[in-house]
């Protein structure tokens, strides 16, 4: 809808692991969930909601629904004439409670053919050294996913530095190729960039000082 200054999309919605079927589709489509236009456009007319939007809407919630991305999937609920809750509507997605699995999402999108927009930043926004730029010609997903894992380091308590790291590249496996086709976890992957990234590897968590 015209009369709504385009708002740039908050860098902090990169921090979220799971995402509304709205905001996900929001986002695919470059519009910010907490701005007026995208906290607002459903409440406007099909023709006046964001370019992309239904489109990105209905095929992540389909997509969800037949599990083709990880998530949680909730039905619209159904009332009876007196507003009572009665059950919910087969076939249909509650789009603001529905939640998908940002990684899965990722790789949904890319088998696709979508590689561009917020879920994949561009080239000139990837900071730091050569050899963690995607552009770089010799730039390798694993030795990044490793050199990241090592950066984003935090000690846990009676967790050894490659179970740590482990768990990181789980979480992130979807932005480093870690997973297959369907966004399982490729184990034996993660298990080798743990160990290029791991210090101790004669195992035994970190000592803690004093």
């Amino acid at each position: 809808m015209s009369g709504f200054e385009q708002q740039e999309i908050s860098v902090y919605w990169r921090l979220c692991d799971e995402l509304s079927v709205k905001n996900a589709a929001l986002l695919a489509v470059g519009v910010d969930p907490a701005s007026q236009e995208g906290s607002m456009c459903e409440g406007w007319k099909v023709h006046e909601r964001p370019a992309g939007y239904e489109a990105a809407k209905h095929a992540i919630g389909n997509a969800l629904r037949k599990e083709l991305i990880k998530g949680e999937h909730r039905c619209q609920p159904d009332y009876d004439m007196n507003g009572n809750e009665i059950g919910e509507i087969p076939g249909t997605t509650d789009i603001s409670l529905s939640l998908v699995d940002r990684d899965s999402l990722v790789l949904w999108l890319k088998s696709r053919g979508v590689r561009d927009g917020f879920f994949f930043p561009a080239l000139e926004e990837v900071s730091g050294p050569e050899y963690l730029n995607p552009q770089h010609p010799r730039f390798s997903k694993k030795l990044a996913a490793a050199v990241t894992a090592w950066l984003s380091f935090n000690d846990a308590p009676r967790k050894t530095p490659k179970q740590v790291m482990t768990a990181w590249l789980k979480a992130h496996a979807g932005e480093y190729d870690l997973c297959d086709e369907e966004g399982n976890h490729i184990s034996q992957a993660i298990d080798e960039v743990a160990k290029v990234a791991n210090w101790l590897p004669g195992g035994g968590a970190p000592k803690t000082p004093g």
